[in-house]
């Protein structure tokens, strides 16, 4: 019993649900949060790099081959999440914080996630290669896609300067060239050492989650959070999550396409990045807030990754593996 319950807890998902909790009471100040400032742009940036060699330049030339279905997956995430998002932000403030509801329209701006997306693709039996190409067309142009919705939608809410932007393309883009341009050296060693890009992912959303609610704690985020509002964060996330869910799995179905790629678009369409959005919300919003600001991305993502694996499982019963997956 004790042993099946240990499989069945996701290391990663307890110290997400821990961090804040750690942060709370224990919370980086003086020297050792501008330390952990630095720790966490060095982690962001080694991420993205080794991201970038892990995906060898035919995979990403491929990700443009099926522009029709790149398009699909690129207008779910950047066009009907947004949407979505400003309805969240039209709701009456005695429902939903100016502040929570901003976070979620900043949370529906977001890319799509890589690793999860591929890895639940792969439990489910769908098109690996797709999802491979997709989740990456997604981050490359998130990149530049979210700070320009960010700009367009959230007004005076995010400090977009020159500043910021350079933070965003230094941060996220340069190292994700770099590794693609030395994808031949480095790409085979982490083929054979994947755990590495996992440990590097895993570890620098935590530092920046820790990072991130620090700052928050400081300046009072459970005083501005009462109880009741992070109740209302958690319901909104559940429902908007199943309207995504409904909604690109019932697309799939009206396109008539193969089983395996309705599985990339359910997936890839419905999922946020919290790797790529808490390096941009550090960069965007104000400093002293920006805790407040990822509170609705935190519990989402959360909340997705528990929700999608249920499903992925679930679909991979009795599903045959499809001929175009491929290892990630």
């Amino acid at each position: 019993m004790l042993s099946r319950l240990r499989r069945a807890i996701d290391p990663f998902l307890l110290l997400l649900l821990l961090l804040p909790v750690v942060a709370t009471f224990a919370p980086a100040r003086g020297v050792a949060a501008d330390a952990l400032d630095h720790i966490t742009v060095v982690a962001i940036c080694l991420l993205f790099f080794l991201h970038g060699a892990k995906l060898s330049p035919a995979q990403t030339r491929q990700g443009f081959s099926r522009w029709g279905f790149q398009l699909l997956v690129l207008a779910c995430t950047f066009l009907v999440f947004p949407l979505l998002g400003l309805g969240i932000a039209a709701l009456p403030s005695s429902v939903l914080n100016p502040v929570m509801a901003t976070g979620f329209l900043f949370l529906c701006i977001l890319p799509s996630t890589v690793q999860s997306s591929i890895a639940f693709t792969s439990i489910a039996r769908g098109n690996v290669a797709l999802a491979v190409s997709s989740a990456s067309v997604s981050n490359v142009l998130g990149v530049v896609l979210t700070p320009l919705l960010a700009a367009f939608l959230l007004g005076s809410a995010v400090e977009i300067t020159p500043e910021s932007l350079l933070g965003i393309f230094g941060q996220l883009v340069v190292p994700f060239v770099a590794g693609q341009l030395l994808h031949r050296r480095v790409g085979p060693w982490l083929k054979e050492h994947s755990r590495v890009v996992s440990v590097v992912d895993q570890g620098s959303v935590l530092l920046v989650v820790y990072a991130a609610f620090s700052v928050g704690v400081t300046q009072g985020l459970w005083q501005v959070v009462p109880p009741t509002q992070l109740l209302m964060v958690v319901l909104v996330s559940c429902v908007l999550l199943a309207i995504v869910l409904a909604l690109f799995t019932g697309l799939g179905h009206v396109l008539r396409m193969e089983r395996a790629d309705r599985i990339v678009l359910m997936f890839c369409g419905s999922k946020k990045s919290q790797v790529s959005g808490l390096p941009m919300a550090i960069l965007l919003f104000p400093s002293e807030q920006v805790g407040m600001y990822v509170l609705p991305l935190m519990i989402f993502h959360l909340i997705q990754l528990f929700v999608c694996a249920v499903i992925a499982r679930r679909a991979s019963s009795g599903a045959p593996a499809p001929a175009t997956a491929t290892e990630s």
